[in-house]
């Protein structure tokens, strides 16, 4: 699953933005300071960044300039309440892919998200999971079985993206929530047997198999 870092230090703006990003099936995580920020950013699990500019420790241009200094290609979104031209150039020359002037909008801020995933795919990267007659294209969220697509929701596409990327193993119903929920284990919690049956209904009963007592398996 695509995994994007926020670097934000104003906790009502990070959540703000996680529950959104997670909301549309991606994985997140949110350091709150530049020196952070510039590490966790170099990591090859990090699909792309979202950066304030204010940030404790260093700012967002001296992350910026550490991240690209180190041969970085991964996208670079900066967030910011400065809105002179001057500071978008500095941005934009010191390596950001895009900059967006705060307050924003959620959903401007997923369609440069969407945006710069699209650019930074290239043909060596693996965009679509095929098993057998079902295809998952996680850039553009399409799911299709025997060549017929099918709509999905976000939470019903990450669910399907986990069960694809781990064909024949044995995925806990734990698993699945922290995966695909970002939620601790609650016994009480049937979403997973709830989303599990959805997925049945649109790509094949007999795709994802019930192991009692330990979870569900794609065969």
């Amino acid at each position: 699953m695509t995994r994007i870092l926020i670097v934000e230090d104003e906790p009502r703006i990070a959540t703000f933005v996680q529950r959104g990003l997670e909301t549309a099936g991606y994985e997140t995580e949110i350091v709150d300071n530049g020196f952070d920020g510039a590490e966790r950013a170099l990591s090859p699990d990090i699909d792309l960044v979202l950066l304030d500019v204010g940030l404790p420790g260093i700012d967002g241009f001296e992350v910026l300039r550490q991240v690209r200094g180190q041969g970085s290609s991964v996208p670079i979104i900066m967030l910011t309440a400065r809105t002179s031209t001057r500071d978008t150039v500095d941005g934009l020359d010191a390596g950001a892919n895009d900059y967006v002037a705060k307050p924003f909008t959620f959903e401007e801020l997923l369609a440069r998200v969407r945006s710069r995933l699209r650019e930074n795919t290239t043909p060596t990267t693996p965009v679509t999971i095929v098993r057998g007659e079902v295809a998952l294209d996680v850039m553009t969220r399409r799911a299709a079985v025997d060549g017929r697509e099918f709509d999905l929701s976000a939470r019903e596409f990450a669910l399907a993206e986990q069960f694809l990327r781990h064909p024949g193993q044995v995925l806990s119903r734990e698993y699945l929530l922290s995966k695909v929920w970002g939620l601790d284990f609650d016994p009480g919690s049937n979403v997973v047997d709830v989303y599990v049956r959805y997925l049945r209904s649109k790509l094949g009963a007999d795709r994802i198999t019930t192991v009692r007592g330990a979870g569900y398996r794609w065969d």
